[in-house]
């Protein structure tokens, strides 16, 4: 009996972060397939400024549904408003594999008009999940929602795995025809980009298939049950959420069950000064991890080089699902050591944004040390404040459904200023410069 509680309680966790996965998925998938699509595309490199303006227009999702929960509480149900995200965000993928390279005559010039609208309308699918999957998640005992953050990490690091079998960004420096220095040779990829986006469908899928999964019968153990594992594990948490109905996450009786056994937990004891601050340094930490050192990463990097551009990449990708794995066992709820958590990874998140500003002449420039330096500033950057995201919404957990409403809105909020705050400084203002492939820009 215990063995088969245990499997069904593994089987769960597969569920939960195989759907967290899809939550940023197909947005990070666009990231990471830039330097591909861009050599196809009339925009260029002008796209990635492109991308950054429909990301932020998909807010009017999230913004619709938080207005929904405040103006009729209880009317929006949040199974559908998922099962039709997921949908639209399957179907998106799917055109965008047939149809990215299209384009079309706007104003006398060539535009990829269905590439931007499908990125469109698969950032609105990605947006609207912060403030739609998090709260389904408060069916579910405490500890599953440390999962669903590691769903949220694969959703980057699995786009990055796809796109290193690819063989994306791949040159060779070769000498100039005309004797003047060695110029760079981009190879081919490994497959196409349609290819690329045929797996990110994939995955999409997989998402929407696991969140069948879950609200199925019998397919997540009782919160008792899930106590038990969690304590098993050597779990340092002191608290379990609250319990499910009859074991099983219906979406609608379960939160009402909910809403009757603890009403003070989801409106007047909310806004409290702990939990604004746990609040405050969600937003401020997806401000840095979402919008604002994104932006400047391939500066702070590749002056150093592709092999330590890449390695930033893929390892500080791999050390989000890592820390949120971390969470799972070791739960800070010191706010004090929240707060030297967060900054110890604004300390990373200062020196990389030094090394952006420096570029293309950084510190320790053709030094080994130099590369160590910024890819293990990556890594610990992104896994000191993916631990503080999954602390802080197990936390939030604790206060109820409209806490984890609360917690979506401001990861969005918070990646959206970061984004927008950043915007003018790269793309328009261009103040940041880049080294050239194969060429010595310091002059060394």
């Amino acid at each position: 009996m215990a063995a088969s509680v245990m499997g069904q309680a593994m089987i769960t966790h597969v569920l939960v972060a195989l759907f967290g996965m899809g939550s940023w998925v197909s947005v990070n998938s666009l990231w990471v397939e830039l330097p591909v699509v861009v050599k196809w595309l009339p925009e260029g490199w002008n796209l990635p400024a492109y991308l950054s303006v429909l990301i932020a227009l998909g807010n009017v999702g999230p913004l619709a549904v938080t207005l929904a929960h405040k103006l009729a509480p209880g009317r929006l149900k949040e199974r559908w408003v998922i099962h039709a995200i997921q949908v639209l965000g399957v179907v998106a993928a799917l055109f965008m594999a047939l149809f990215w390279h299209r384009t079309a005559m706007v104003a006398g010039e060539p535009h990829s008009l269905a590439f931007l609208l499908l990125a469109f309308l698969l950032a609105f699918v990605c947006c609207t999940s912060n403030v739609t999957f998090l709260p389904f998640m408060y069916q579910f005992p405490q500890p599953f929602i440390r999962t669903f953050f590691v769903g949220q990490g694969l959703s980057a690091l699995f786009p990055c795995v796809v796109a290193l079998a690819q063989g994306v960004g791949k040159l060779e420096c070769r000498n100039a025809t005309s004797g003047n220095g060695s110029q760079p040779h981009y190879l081919e990829e490994n497959f196409p980009a349609d290819t690329y986006f045929w797996l990110m469908s994939a995955m999409l899928a997989v998402s929407a298939l696991s969140f069948l999964g879950l609200i199925l019968p019998r397919s997540c153990p009782s919160s008792s049950t899930a106590g038990q594992e969690s304590s098993s594990k050597g779990s340092v948490e002191t608290e379990e959420s609250f319990p499910l109905q009859d074991g099983t996450p219906t979406s609608d009786s379960a939160t009402e069950v909910t809403k009757d056994a603890h009403p003070p937990a989801q409106t007047a004891s909310f806004w409290t000064g702990r939990n604004i601050y746990l609040l405050v340094l969600l937003g401020v930490s997806n401000a840095l991890t979402n919008g604002v050192l994104p932006s400047v990463q391939s500066y702070s990097c590749l002056p150093y080089g592709s092999m330590a551009y890449h390695l930033s990449v893929v390892l500080s990708n791999v050390a989000n699902p890592v820390a949120c794995f971390i969470a799972m066992f070791v739960l800070c709820r010191s706010a004090v050591g929240l707060g030297v958590i967060s900054v110890l990874g604004g300390v990373f998140a200062a020196y990389l944004m030094v090394l952006a500003v420096l570029s293309p002449c950084p510190p320790l420039l053709g030094n080994a040390a130099g590369v160590a330096l910024v890819v293990l500033s990556w890594i610990l950057f992104l896994g000191l404040f993916s631990y503080l995201k999954v602390v802080i919404g197990s936390l939030l957990h604790e206060a109820g459904h409209a806490a984890l409403v609360w917690c979506g809105a401001v990861i969005q909020v918070g990646s959206l200023v970061g984004a927008l705050a950043m915007f003018p400084i790269v793309s328009i203002y261009h103040l940041f410069q880049s080294g050239q492939d194969c060429t010595d820009s310091c002059g060394a």
